[in-house]
Formats: C-alpha cells, sequence, structure tokens
C-alpha cells in the first residue's frame, strides 16, 4: 500500500479560505497563480479535510474539450435515471451526505462521491436531455439554485467550485501551450456564457448570499480581464497562489527528502532552486527523480527539454511573422537581467501571446509579469 504525501505549507492560503467559508456568501473568489503553482492542491486539501458543515459540488474541467454549450453542460452535470419523483431522489442523494455517512452512499450513478463532496450537480437523465435541447441558461440556472436550497435546508452551506477556467480564444501555436484547453470564455449562449455565469454567480453570492462560489485558473490573462470587468467591480475577490519563496522551498525540499527517505545538502538544495526556483511540481519531481539519478543529470534534462520547447516555439513565430518574432524576442530579453517586470513594459499584443502562450505570469492585481517558471526563466537567458 502505497503512503499518501502529507500536505506541506499553504496554512496562510487555508486560513483565508476557511475565514471566507464561515462568512456569509457575499464574492466570487477567483484562486489563481501560475502553472503547477499548488491550486489544485490546495482546494483539495481544503475540502476533503478540514470542511465538516459544507456541501461541495467540485466542477473539474480538467481533460474535458469545451467548445460549446453542450459540452460544458455535460461536464457540468451529474446524470441519474430517476426511480422516485425528482425531490425525494435529489434528497436521497443529498441525505447521506448532510448525515455525514459515506458507507450508507449508494447511488451509482453519481460519480466520485467523497464525503462531504459531489464532483457534478446531480440531474436526472431526462432532464438534462430538456436542458440540452432547449439551451436556455434561465432554466440551468434555476435549476442550480434549487439544488443548493435543498442543501440549505439540511443545515449545510453549498459550495460551488469550478476548476479550471481557461479562456483561450485562438489556436496554440506553439508547444508551450497546453492542449484540449477550455474555451468558455468563448461560448455563446444569448451573449457569451462567461457573462452568463457571471451574473448567476453575482446572484447566488451578492444577492441571494446562499452559496460560496470559487473559480479557480492558470490562465492570468483570464484573470486580467475579469479583474477589469465592470460588471464584477465590487463582486470578486482574488486569491493568489504563488511559487514558494526561497525559504519555503528549501524546506520543502527538506520535507520532500524526509518522505523519500534521501539526503540533501545545503548545495544540492541550492543547485535544485537555482534551477527549479519554488515550483512545487518541478521540486517534487526533482527530489522523486534522485532516489535513482543524479541530480545534475536529473536537472540537466528539465533545463534542455524547456531550452528546446522555447527554440521550437521562437521558430513557429518567426516562420508565421518574422517582424512579431523580432518584438517577441526584444521582449523576452527584459528578463536576462530580472525575474520580474512591470506589465506595461512590453506591448500589450506581445504582452497578450506571451501570457497565452504560458511563457509568462501576469499578476493583474500588482502589475506584474514574469515567466512561468525558473526553468522558463533560465531558458530564456539561455537562449537569448
Amino acid at each position: 500500500m502505497v503512503n499518501k504525501m502529507k500536505f506541506f505549507n499553504r496554512e496562510k492560503e487555508i486560513n483565508e479560505i476557511l475565514y471566507i467559508l464561515n462568512k456569509e456568501p457575499d464574492d466570487i473568489y477567483f484562486i489563481y497563480g501560475s502553472i503547477n503553482s499548488g491550486k489544485t492542491a490546495l482546494i483539495n486539501e481544503v475540502i476533503n479535510n478540514r470542511l465538516d458543515k459544507y456541501v461541495v459540488f467540485y466542477i473539474n474541467l480538467r481533460g474535458y474539450f469545451i467548445s460549446k454549450y453542450d459540452d460544458f453542460i455535460r461536464v457540468l452535470f451529474k446524470t441519474y435515471t430517476p426511480k422516485k419523483s425528482f425531490l425525494d431522489r435529489i434528497k436521497n442523494i443529498l441525505k447521506p451526505l448532510i448525515k455525514d455517512s459515506p458507507n450508507f452512499i449508494d447511488i451509482p450513478s453519481i460519480a466520485s462521491i467523497t464525503s462531504n463532496v459531489l464532483t457534478g450537480i446531480p440531474i436526472p437523465k431526462n432532464l438534462l436531455n430538456q436542458l440540452l435541447k432547449d439551451k436556455n441558461s434561465d432554466d440551468v440556472f434555476n435549476y442550480l439554485t434549487e439544488i443548493f436550497l435543498e442543501v440549505k435546508k439540511y443545515g449545510k452551506q453549498p459550495v460551488l467550485i469550478i476548476d479550471v477556467l481557461e479562456t483561450f480564444g485562438f489556436q496554440n501555436l506553439c508547444r508551450f501551450a497546453p492542449k484540449n484547453l477550455q474555451k468558455i470564455g468563448d461560448l455563446k449562449l444569448n451573449g457569451f456564457l462567461i457573462y452568463e455565469l457571471f451574473n448567476y454567480f453575482i446572484d447566488l453570492t451578492k444577492e441571494l448570499h446562499l452559496c460560496h462560489v470559487f473559480c479557480l485558473s492558470s490562465d492570468s490573462l483570464f484573470i486580467e480581464k475579469v479583474y477589469n470587468e465592470a460588471m464584477l467591480d465590487g463582486r470578486a475577490k482574488y486569491l493568489l497562489v504563488d511559487d514558494f519563496d526561497k525559504e519555503t522551498a528549501l524546506k520543502f525540499m527538506d520535507f520532500l527528502a524526509e518522505e523519500n527517505n534521501i539526503k540533501l545538502t545545503n548545495e544540492d538544495k541550492g543547485l535544485i532552486y537555482s534551477y527549479v526556483g519554488g515550483k512545487p511540481k518541478d521540486i517534487k519531481y526533482v527530489v522523486e527523480e534522485i532516489k535513482f539519478k543524479e541530480l545534475k543529470e536529473v536537472l540537466d534534462y528539465l533545463l534542455k527539454d524547456t531550452i528546446q520547447r522555447l527554440k521550437y516555439f521562437l521558430e513557429d513565430v518567426k516562420e508565421e511573422d518574422e517582424e512579431f518574432y523580432n518584438k517577441i524576442v526584444e521582449a523576452l530579453k527584459l528578463f536576462k537581467e530580472s525575474y520580474e517586470i512591470e506589465d506595461i513594459a512590453i506591448n500589450k499584443k506581445v504582452r497578450e501571446f506571451l501570457v497565452k502562450r504560458n511563457i509568462l505570469f501576469l499578476n493583474p492585481q500588482k502589475g506584474i509579469l514574469k515567466p512561468q517558471s525558473f526553468l522558463v526563466w533560465n531558458a530564456i537567458k539561455r537562449v537569448l
């Protein structure tokens, strides 16, 4: 039996989320950060190990290609074939969660129920088919509200979490960008579906105070658009889950070394940080790999791989538009001496392109741009 690794750090972020959950719902919260900074691990730690009086509806969009309204609705809901009346069936689904009796759950049509967490909104199959046929967002949102009200009747607080919210508006041109990204921002339904969702989230939080809403995203350009969206002014707040600072990163290495029964010298830890910085996933990969490989071999592999990806990216851009390529190169050269720069130091079109391609990360609250990782930063310095 494999022992699950203990959760490391993030107590500051966890306490902030718990503080939010203990209040009456009043804002939409966007949890954002660079790729692999630990957002999903953080929220999973909270909902699986830190909550007792909540029912969480956790909609994980990772791994799904969403290009139209029907795709999003199918991911949002989990169907069942009702044998009883609609309300009776919903109550039967929710009762085991409310009573905190996971062993009593016997709902084969609802996947992955863990404690107080549902991985989709329960809905009768025939009703889902009708919603897909009608394509009426009001019907969808009214149904969701009824579910959340039902949870409240049992003395529990509903929490809606959507992970990941990505809004890439055109095809990926390079190997840096993740494939099969969700395109919620491009879905149209009486306008853009994303605005329909925002209006509904505002209704749930600011107006009804019914349900906490959290949206997780690695797409900092999307967060920038949200941050500047007039309809969300005074109705949304933002939680940054950043890479570890150096002190915390070194402690994380010690933590992982102990978990994996290996020894790391101060020199080893300094070398690891110089390559991968405070990126939790990269640190974890390195420490686990050196159980059977040389440290320098592992680090050189990661850096060479990132360098090759950057070279191919630049090659693709140059082939597409040499003038734009020159602007990209000049922008990236700004990072040869500095890890962070002011966002407006780079032309908006170039900045958005590099953020969309996951080479740069934007913090819209501080107006700061930086590479997505130390590996990318090191690659930029070597390639340029």
